[in-house]
């Protein structure tokens, strides 16, 4: 029988789908307990391969999802938010570089304009509680289709993930059980990883719990090249932004390069811990930054600190569509002119550091000075009288308040 066919009468429901515990859950209970029509959507941020769509998309027939639909929005994901997250050098808590926090709202945007599209009059996802997630999802929901319903199973049942299990084992569900203990979510900029051990303060994620293992030793060097504030060159070869993070991460995520536990506020109030590894994040971060740090004017850092930050908050927040993210763009843009070179980056186990770089706009021109040593751009008796400018307020108010001053 053909699956309209079958499925006749049914409102259909459009499930964001990753193959994972808690949407294979979602995808029986709607199916079997609400008696909708369940139609998934992978949203593929970057971080699956071709063989990994496939393996979700035949998970999802075995789970009796009538259509499947993989939606890749990687491109959208880095021109409109990823490019901006490397201006801002945005490293939230100065660890975890927004990887998920991120890539949220452009898989929420892309079941939004596929659910509109095929008519869905609801929209589920598999967020619990207690997370940010819920928030994202809903929230670009609700502002870009007001109209469609959200179901969130997991959350409005408030069930753990052996209940999960113990459900989908009852409903002749099979799955590697081992594997589902740990929640894995990849995307370009990087892969988040949440277990028990992420549940308390405590404990640590083991190494078998990351996604890549550490196989290298010793060291490494590599040169990122940028142009505009963008990477556009790995070890002298040039490739498109998206190349360069890919094959940035496959280079050095076998260091252990990348890997950390973010603690950090969730929007609802609450602590949470989450493991991840983010190997290119990290190191184009720090590659830019130090770049940035040779070519623009001390006020330029200033402030694109400040903007950074809030870009950052905004993005981990859910406030993406808010119309002030795009004048932060605005401002992050227009600071990335000059931010041109090669930055090199040596790697070793577990860490990285950078030892150097080169840039036609470098301000640490030894045509002016070398710090520390000579200049030949101002007399010492300019130096002293500069000085005695600079001052010339704190010496007055030092002379003012001379009796109202403790000495020790």
């Amino acid at each position: 029988m053909e699956p309209e066919k079958l499925y006749m009468g049914k409102e259909k429901v459009l499930l964001a789908f990753s193959g994972g515990l808690d949407t294979s859950f979602c995808a029986v209970h709607l199916s079997r307990e609400k008696k909708l029509e369940v139609h998934s959507a992978i949203v593929n941020t970057g971080g699956f391969q071709e063989e990994d769509l496939e393996q979700i998309a035949a998970h999802a027939k075995k789970l009796g999802i009538v259509s499947h639909q993989v939606l890749d929005v990687t491109a959208d994901y880095y021109n409109r938010c990823i490019r901006y997250m490397i201006f801002g050098n945005i490293l939230r808590n100065r660890s975890y570089p927004l990887s998920v926090s991120s890539e949220r709202t452009f898989q929420a945007i892309a079941l939004v304009e596929y659910a509109r599209k095929n008519g869905f009059k609801y929209i589920a996802h598999g967020s619990t509680a207690a997370g940010n997630d819920q928030v994202r999802f809903d929230l670009v929901i609700q502002v870009l289709a007001p109209g469609i319903q959200i179901l969130s199973p997991i959350r409005d049942l408030g069930i753990s993930r052996e209940d999960e299990i113990g459900y989908l084992k009852a409903n002749g569900v099979k799955m590697n059980w081992e594997k589902v203990g740990y929640s894995i979510n990849k995307g370009i900029w990087g892969t988040s990883v949440g277990g028990k051990e992420t549940l308390t303060s405590g404990d640590e994620l083991p190494d078998e719990a990351y996604p890549t293992p550490v196989e290298k030793s010793g060291t490494e060097t590599v040169t990122i090249g940028f142009e505009e504030g963008e990477p556009v060159s790995l070890n002298g070869e040039q490739y498109e932004p998206l190349v360069v993070i890919r094959e940035l991460d496959s280079l050095a995520a076998p260091w252990g390069v990348g890997r950390d536990v973010h603690v950090g506020d969730t929007i609802i109030g609450i602590k949470g811990r989450v493991g991840f590894e983010a190997a290119a994040a990290r190191i184009l971060i720090d590659a830019h930054l130090a770049l940035e740090k040779h070519v623009l004017t001390r006020w330029q850092l200033h402030w694109k600190e400040q903007i950074g930050q809030w870009y950052g908050m905004f993005v981990h927040e859910a406030q993406y569509l808010e119309p002030v993210m795009r004048n932060l763009e605005a401002f992050l843009e227009s600071s990335q002119q000059n931010v041109a070179g090669v930055v090199t980056v040596r790697l070793r186990p577990y860490s990285f550091h950078i030892t150097g770089v080169e840039s036609q706009f470098d301000l640490m021109n030894s045509s002016f000075a070398s710090y520390g040593e000579m200049n030949r751009a101002w007399t010492a008796a300019e130096v002293d009288g500069f000085t005695r400018i600079l001052g010339n307020q704190q010496r007055i108010w030092y002379s003012v308040n001379e009796d109202n001053i403790e000495t020790k």
